[in-house]
């Protein structure tokens, strides 16, 4: 039996719902159309969204006429002047930070490129705190608070513990509690998640309202990893490790991987795994960071490398069987190529979309699109940041307790 629902609890749900209202609107919204699209009256939603207006979590525009009689509608929007996320990236080559806003939009970014390997966790996350900190300055000086954070790391994540990066050689790392004991992120909730599912998220945030509701969201760096989205969400599997599609194997007798397997798929479709077939040098690779590294596999396909056009046909036909296996077990009809595959795009995708083609028995009359994620590099950060967002619009309570303990605390 379920007890009755308290005044404030109820007063929280609307909340969420009407500031969910706003947010998913395509286009500027008016009390009258969030109160018709939720069911609650006009005047609840009227006052529900002075509250979020006083938060800083909504902003009005200029009044529009909608009927030639009447008065006119003001306009409802997210609030870009208040409320913001913090993202981080842990890659196995780079560091990545930014800020969004509640309307997305990016106010600061910084990326270190550095390889990790070889660094302890300890090392990695001073950095990181760093970088954190300089990102939160950032914001304030554009009058921002910072909600929270979002870190992607490379590897599986148990509630908020990073149980395994193969490519980093971490086990059983609290990263949300190394984080807090820095001080950089005093305060603030700190959520840690698979890149690859970040990634997913970031994705969904660039493309607003014309996102496929379900899609596999497929991220290259020197790993591989998938985030998976149905229903508008992330699917994470019983544990959260769903999307570990770098370490399903494309050949019983392939190359080792830090795994402890052979055959997987980053050891034939990684950053690496083609710097190594298309025979560019690793070292100087490594020293010059994941963007730049990206940059010269284009440059020799573009001058019309032949290793490198191979190593990029075999990269690009490993990942289209893989995916195909995927996305016949999940029956889903988009596919995404996201982190390095976004400027490899010209040669990866059509492999990929000639092996899914072939190999989804269902393609004929549903064909599956495979396309080049409009985030690139930049998803998992993007994604890191936007959960924080998403955190807000889904418990704005949350942030206006806040709010309002700061103020108070300021006028005292």
């Amino acid at each position: 039996m379920t007890s009755p629902a308290r005044q404030e609890s109820l007063r929280t749900r609307n909340l969420s719902l009407v500031l969910n209202q706003i947010a998913g609107a395509a286009e500027p919204v008016s009390r009258a159309d969030v109160a018709a699209a939720t069911g609650l009256t006009r005047a609840t939603v009227s006052a529900l969204v002075d509250v979020l207006i006083e938060g800083g979590l909504v902003g009005e525009l200029e009044p529009r006429k909608t009927r030639p009689t009447g008065r006119p509608a003001t306009g409802l929007v997210l609030a870009d002047d208040r409320a913001a996320g913090l993202g981080l990236e842990i890659s196995v080559d780079y560091i990545a930070a930014c800020v969004i806003d509640l309307a997305g939009e990016i106010r600061y970014q910084e990326v270190v490129q550095q390889d990790q390997r070889g660094r302890t966790p300890h090392e990695v996350l001073s950095t990181v705190a760093d970088m954190a900190a300089t990102a939160i300055t950032a914001a304030e000086r554009l009058d921002l608070t910072v909600a929270g954070a979002g870190v992607a790391v490379p590897g599986l994540v148990d509630k908020g513990l990073l149980r395994l990066a193969p490519n980093l050689s971490w086990r059983d790392v609290h990263i949300s509690s190394l984080l807090a004991r820095t001080g950089a992120l005093d305060g603030l909730t700190i959520t840690v998640d698979n890149e690859a599912n970040f990634a997913a998220l970031g994705e969904l945030r660039m493309d607003r309202g014309a996102a496929p509701t379900d899609f596999l969201h497929v991220s290259g760096e020197i790993g591989v990893g998938a985030g998976i989205v149905m229903g508008g969400a992330l699917f994470r599997g019983e544990h959260g490790w769903s999307g570990e599609i770098g370490h399903m194997a494309v050949g019983m007798d392939g190359p080792p991987c830090q795994c402890g397997a052979h055959g997987c798929l980053e050891q034939v479709a990684g950053q690496e795994a083609i710097l190594r077939a298309a025979g560019l040098p690793l070292r100087a690779a490594t020293s010059m960071g994941g963007q730049a590294t990206v940059g010269r596999i284009v440059q020799a396909a573009e001058a019309g490398h032949s290793q490198t056009l191979a190593a990029l046909r075999q990269a690009g036909r490993a990942l289209g069987i893989t995916i195909a296996g995927a996305v016949k077990l999940l029956d889903i009809g988009c596919v995404v190529l996201g982190g390095i595959y976004a400027p490899l795009g010209p040669w990866i995708q059509p492999e990929v979309q000639r092996e899914v083609d072939l190999r989804v028995l269902s393609s004929s009359w549903s064909p599956v699109r495979v396309r080049i994620s409009l985030a690139g590099t930049d998803a998992s950060v993007l994604g890191a940041a936007s959960s924080v967002i998403r955190a807000i619009i889904d418990d704005p309570s949350t942030w206006l307790r806040r709010w309002k303990s700061s103020i108070d605390g300021n006028r005292s």
